[in-house]
């Protein structure tokens, strides 16, 4: 079964991944910490873990970073979506080794697709 974590602070983008989740069947659990995301990893093994790149509270960059330094997570698919201006994040996002990183509106047009094949 399809299992996606999302380290997502923002209302609207939890709440569209949430319902598409729920119409498509997948499991979908939320992170509201960077210690949250690595342990709900852990323990659930997701077939994706996605980032809202821009969030203050999650530190999703240094949360890559320790995805991709863990032998037993770095394997996990990582997907980020961003500002489409915000050039330095999506710079540090690839550097810190996320799989994709798309800008929000990619994302949103994306997401069924995205959930259904991690």
């Amino acid at each position: 079964m399809t299992s996606v974590i999302a380290a997502v602070d923002d209302l609207m983008f939890s709440s569209k991944i949430s319902t598409t989740a729920r119409q498509l069947g997948i499991e979908l659990g939320f992170a509201r910490s960077p210690d949250e995301v690595l342990v709900q990893a852990r323990a659930k093994k997701p077939t994706l873990l996605i980032f809202d790149l821009n969030s203050k509270t999650l530190d999703p960059i240094g949360t890559i970073a320790a995805i991709k330094a863990d032998a037993e997570l770095a394997s996990i698919p990582m997907l980020g979506f961003v500002s489409h201006v915000d050039s330095g994040v999506i710079a540090a996002a690839r550097a810190a080794g996320i799989d994709e990183v798309l800008a929000r509106s990619a994302f949103t047009a994306r997401l069924a697709e995205i959930l259904t094949t991690g």
